[in-house]
């Protein structure tokens, strides 16, 4: 059975669905919980962790007001995952090596962008208006992104940190190809320059905050309808992104695999976003930290962490979480700790049978720095149904 938290958060109520959260992450939950635009309650899915000012893994339903720092610094981050009509009597360990090669060559991962020759200038091109517009009114927004990066070449690479590239098997040994990555330094520098204009209002205001990262924008205020335009443009290109990549990714296995073809439709779903719904009477701005959308039969991804097992979902909108759901495993600790922890020998141990990278440069991503993702799934058995499982046999990280 699902397990159910309910504390007085002061203001509104936080319930949680897992026991396992710690003190600092609870006090986080608690401190959004004061804020006086918070709508009927805090929801905490059971991959809940420590972020900075809102936790991961909270659903935030706000009145009038967004708080962007809780949107993140990764706007539209999210999930694609599309099922082949490959089978695993179509791979061996020789053409899987030559499929992880290959998409390492064609998606740049972590600081690194398309070059000149190779930029993806077809999927980029429909952006340009709108972020020209932005940038007409928040210039500084471009010297964040810094002189090397150009948002034109980072369409189509997936980024660092938590985010990769996996081919997969199901439970019937269909092959899957999943991916996660969100709006790279074009979606951080927006985010970066509206979070550094809420706390500006907040010291303007003389408004006072249990976390300073917790600061506010209201709708009517001076930069509140820039901000919506800004989230709405990095949530549309983190989208086009995943989509970019998914194309570059089967077109590289197609180099090494006997002919196939997608044979369901692509699920692309965010996890780090805002949007407008309509929750307990009202309609509200939805702030999902680290968690996706789960109404009733709504299918979205809830990956694992590299050696572990990843689900495909159907929501079954269960008002409670405001129709929400676990984005993933969620951390146990720190990436710090992680590396301290784990030596190289845990890593190859954890990730056996996946072709993956071995090396000390991903040990703060081996799964033993990660919740246990089953009892993860088992917390939210109110908030989705799976339907399908998936094992890593290729992962490219970040």
């Amino acid at each position: 059975m699902p397990v159910h938290q309910v504390f007085d958060g002061q203001r509104v109520p936080v319930k949680i669905w897992t026991d396992d959260i710690n003190e600092k992450a609870r006090q986080q939950l608690a401190n959004i919980a004061t804020l006086p635009f918070i709508h009927n309650h805090v929801a905490a899915m059971p991959d809940v962790h420590l972020g900075k000012g809102a936790t991961i893994g909270s659903v935030i339903a706000t009145d009038n007001a967004i708080i962007p720092a809780a949107v993140g610094v990764d706007i539209g981050c999210g999930m694609v995952a599309a099922r082949l009509s490959l089978t695993a009597s179509d791979l061996d360990e020789r053409s899987l090596k030559k499929v992880f090669d290959q998409i390492s060559r064609d998606v740049p991962v972590g600081f690194a962008q398309h070059p000149d020759d190779r930029v993806l200038a077809d999927a980029a091109r429909p952006f340009k208006k709108g972020l020209d517009a932005i940038i007409q009114r928040h210039p500084q927004v471009m010297k964040r992104m810094g002189r090397r990066s150009r948002w034109t070449h980072q369409m189509g690479t997936l980024g660092g940190g938590n985010h990769f590239i996996e081919v997969c098997l199901d439970e019937s040994d269909r092959v899957w190809v999943m991916l996660h990555s969100g709006s790279r330094g074009i979606g951080n520098a927006l985010a970066s320059h509206f979070i550094a204009l809420a706390k500006r209002d907040m010291e303007r205001h003389d408004i006072h905050l249990p976390d300073r990262d917790l600061a506010y924008l209201e709708e009517g205020s001076k930069h509140f309808d820039d901000y919506i335009e800004a989230v709405d443009w990095a949530q549309d290109y983190a989208f086009a992104n995943r989509q970019a990549m998914l194309e570059l990714v089967l077109a590289g296995m197609a180099r090494h695999l006997p002919a196939f073809e997608v044979t369901s439709q692509a699920v692309n779903c965010h996890h780090n976003y805002v949007a407008r719904e309509f929750h307990y009477g009202a309609r509200v701005w939805v702030t999902r930290k680290g968690a996706i959308r789960a109404r009733e039969g709504d299918l979205g991804i809830v990956p694992g962490s590299m050696g572990a097992r990843s689900y495909i979902v159907r929501g079954k909108g269960n008002p409670e979480s405001f129709h929400s759901s676990a984005h993933g495993a969620g951390r146990r600790m720190s990436r710090t700790e992680a590396k301290r922890r784990f030596t190289e020998a845990d890593l190859r141990q954890q990730t056996q049978g996946v072709v993956s990278r071995k090396d000390r440069g991903v040990i703060d991503e081996i799964p033993g720095a990660y919740k246990d993702i089953d009892a993860v799934m088992a917390n939210q058995g109110d908030l989705t149904e799976v339907v399908h499982t998936l094992r890593q046999v290729v992962n490219v990280k970040g």
